[in-house]
């Protein structure tokens, strides 16, 4: 399992999905335990970006996402405008 925001938004949309189980929901003690988990999760990304505007990183693991490439592509190259 990678652990990126992308990784995050699939728990939390599974979670409110289970929730919404008529047949079987998800219990709500462990939904909140979910929920209090993923806020210290986002705040802990909120830190990162915080780190990264001050001393000019680029990037984060957690942020960036490595696209899934066809077979044959090794790279993607971004660009991105200033201003």
């Amino acid at each position: 399992m990678s652990n990126n925001i992308d990784t995050l938004r699939t728990h939390l949309f599974a979670t409110l999905a289970a929730l919404q189980d008529k047949e079987n929901p998800m219990d709500i003690e462990r939904a909140k335990a979910v929920s209090d988990v993923a806020q210290v999760i986002i705040n802990t990304a909120k830190v990162e970006v915080e780190h990264a505007k001050v001393t000019g990183a680029k990037g984060s693991a957690f942020l960036d996402k490595t696209p899934d490439l066809p077979p044959g592509i090794s790279g993607v190259r971004q660009h991105r405008l200033q201003g």
